[in-house]
């Protein structure tokens, strides 16, 4: 069947390329001409592993194509997908529908064929109602129906997560809006694929749902982290005995700098607008997204004592080892190391920087920052080394050369990706989280 993916992003730009992967002819709508042509390049816009393959596969197959076209791209398509941005909006913290209402008012006027709207947006509630008064206040003739399908994409692992997903939600009342959402994911029934119909409502709340659940699972082991720094315990051994248990499971229970990304920020964000909206509060998330807040200042406050505190922080320097808010992607968005690398500078301490994928992205997001080329030139001349993400680069670093490059032996271990014990027989004060 024929698919059109309006957006080319993160999420619109990942799933065409695995819908066309699975044999459908997909193509990808994007307002952006620039991004459409460094597609037809071969030119990714983000950095995804294994996504400049996949993509290139396809379109060497034949099932992929791109234009700035909607008219054209929607043009004879089943199944029509919105995977434009909702950004918080500025000012309030709700989502910004714009993008998505402007689609489904061009999609209303150029809808040649009965088609399923499908929002793969993450929206709020009620959103696929909207779309679906616009579509029908077009005057359209055609039959189409409104679907909500969100999606559940770890940035560092979309490919995988896409074709071999937990579970796949679709949102629909409507058989026809069923029918054609089956046929779409018909290759995933057989992988054995969970796919969990529900109502629109339904699905446009899991989506927040879910993120606001990992989101707090995240904040309650970073919270424990600074309990076991106080009473004397291990955070990872906290962690694994917890998380052994099936009720709780061991995902997102790593301690850390806290949390941010294209996701969990807006959504929890937007879940709490929401929830304000309908006089339904969520003290949980309230407290969540406080925490947060709160954890990445602290953590800049964590390097300042680990150089001697912020009173005699002036003059020195430090070394950020990652920037990006988690490995394997370029996304900058809300990382706890803009926060950290403020709190620094706010104290006088010059920072330099290194990131395998994220440093053109990070430039205009942290000023005064010295981007270097690689790990050891960042640490070169530093009173201490923080390492802010757990890229695999940053797993075996020659130790012996990051003291003879440093001028002070100090590493702070923000994701305890080294034990302490070797750390320190290597010669280093050595600080990392939730463990004494």
């Amino acid at each position: 069947m024929k698919i059109a993916m309006v957006g080319s992003g993160y999420v619109g730009l990942v799933s065409g390329a695995c819908f066309a992967d699975f044999g459908h002819d997909v193509v990808c709508i994007d307002k952006d001409q620039s991004k459409i042509d460094r597609l037809h390049d071969g030119v990714m816009p983000i950095y995804e592993p294994g996504l400049a393959e996949l993509v290139g596969t396809n379109v060497k197959a034949g099932r992929l194509s791109f234009t700035t076209s909607l008219a054209e791209g929607i043009a004879g398509a089943s199944a029509i997908f919105i995977a434009v941005g909702t950004p918080s909006r500025r000012g309030d913290g709700h989502a910004d529908l714009s993008f998505v209402y402007a689609v489904a008012e061009e999609i209303g006027a150029s809808l040649s064929n009965d088609a399923v709207v499908v929002t793969k947006s993450t929206v709020p509630v009620g959103t696929g109602d909207e779309v679906e008064r616009i579509l029908r206040s077009s005057g359209t003739k055609h039959r189409f129906a409104v679907v909500s399908n969100p999606e559940f994409l770890r940035e560092g692992a979309a490919i995988g997560d896409f074709k071999h997903p937990d579970r796949i939600v679709i949102g629909t009342e409507e058989e026809f809006g069923r029918e054609v959402m089956h046929e779409v994911y018909r290759p995933l029934f057989l992988n054995e694929s969970p796919i969990l119909f529900t109502s629109r409502r339904s699905a446009e709340l899991i989506k927040y749902a879910g993120n606001a659940f990992l989101a707090t699972k995240i904040m309650f082991i970073n919270e424990m982290a600074d309990l076991c720094e106080k009473v004397g315990a291990n955070v990872q051994d906290v962690s694994r005995g917890i998380g052994s248990d099936k009720r709780i499971g061991p995902k997102f229970l790593n301690a850390g700098p806290g949390y941010g990304g294209s996701c969990f920020p807006k959504d929890t964000l937007a879940l709490l607008k929401t929830a304000e909206d309908y006089e339904s509060p969520i003290r949980i998330v309230e407290a969540v997204v406080k925490a947060n807040d709160h954890r990445k200042r602290a953590m800049g406050r964590k390097v300042l004592e680990a150089i001697g505190g912020a009173d005699t922080a002036r003059g020195k320097r430090v070394a950020l080892l990652g920037l990006t808010f988690k490995p394997n992607t370029d996304d900058m968005r809300d990382s706890p190391a803009i926060a950290i690398a403020q709190a620094l500078q706010d104290a006088g301490v010059e920072v330099t920087a290194y990131d395998p994928e994220g440093m053109e992205l990070a430039a205009p997001l942290m000023p005064g920052v010295v981007m270097k080329s690689d790990a050891y030139a960042a640490i070169d001349g530093a009173d201490a080394v923080a390492i802010v993400t757990e890229w695999d680069a940053f797993r075996a670093l020659d130790l012996a050369r990051v003291k003879s490059l440093a001028k002070a032996p100090v590493l702070v271990d923000l994701r305890n990706i080294y034990q302490p014990a070797d750390v320190r027989e290597a010669g280093f004060d050595y600080v990392s989280v939730g463990r004494s």
